[in-house]
């Protein structure tokens, strides 16, 4: 089995022994963070306590070993180490050193490093591929949206800061504050902590939340678009080559005779 197959495997997109590696993978990440959740529970059993303990150190030895099969494995290690998902793999192993030595029992504090690991999740996921290849490829687009959400999110904290501060100095005390005030608004959620109560003042949120709500419907409608787009041309590139192997598979039948068939020699 070649080294780039391992890697295969690992992702769970391998089409032998994949499908089972990965869901074991994620099962595991997902195993861990109830653990993590559980040992937060008080006057939690002595025998559970220890149960959790060993069940930590078998996570931790399973992903130890992971992350150095990536690196033996992948075609460029150091491009890998360093790149988003090597941290990742790495910070969901750092917590391993507590059990090394006495002089790392400071890490113990960063056990939390270990919800890292639900980030693997996102790696070995088929669907959230999909989703991030889609991401991708409109990636142009949502920055000018994000640049324009962004703009859109200062013009309304400038806005209801010149409309409500003279009637409300305290609550509508700078921008920087006011700014709190437009991202509650755009997001819809309205915490009630800060909110118009000139005539102005509501015209202006009026108007400001039907942009807010068109700036966060369009690049939904991009993200969907480009998924949609992203699925036709998987399920493309998949007949494709359901097609080449069907043909390669008959030519080879074809020529199977001329193989076998002896070949005459000419008389002298």
């Amino acid at each position: 089995m070649r080294r780039h197959e391992y890697i295969q495997i690992l992702d769970g997109t391998h089409p032998e022994h994949g499908r089972t590696i990965g869901l074991l993978h994620q099962g595991l990440i997902v195993a861990s963070a109830a653990a993590i959740s559980l040992e937060t529970v008080p006057n939690l059993a002595p025998w559970a306590k220890s149960a959790l303990a060993t069940f930590e150190v078998f996570i931790l030895a399973v992903f130890v070993v992971e992350y150095i099969a990536r690196i033996l494995c992948a075609p460029k290690p150091l491009a890998y180490i360093f790149s988003f998902w090597g941290i990742v793999d790495l910070l969901a192993c750092l917590p391993a050193l507590m059990f090394l030595s006495p002089q790392w029992a400071a890490i113990r504090s960063f056990r939390l490093l270990r919800l890292v690991r639900l980030l693997k999740l996102l790696h070995a996921n088929r669907a959230l591929m999909r989703l991030e290849a889609a991401m991708f490829q409109c990636r142009s687009e949502l920055l000018v949206f994000a640049f324009m959400a962004a703009l859109i999110l200062y013009i309304a904290g400038v806005g209801i800061f010149i409309f409500e501060h003279e009637a409300q100095p305290e609550v509508f005390t700078s921008i920087p504050v006011s700014l709190w005030w437009a991202i509650v608004s755009f997001t819809t959620v309205g915490y009630g902590d800060m909110y118009p109560i000139t005539p102005g003042g509501r015209i202006f949120t009026t108007g400001i939340l039907f942009v807010g709500l068109g700036v966060i419907a369009v690049p939904t409608a991009i993200i969907t678009t480009a998924l949609i787009n992203t699925d036709l041309r998987e399920s493309i590139e998949k007949e494709i080559e359901e097609e080449l192997e069907d043909i390669e598979r008959e030519v080879r039948k074809d020529l199977a005779p001329l193989k076998r068939r002896p070949t005459r020699r000419p008389k002298t």
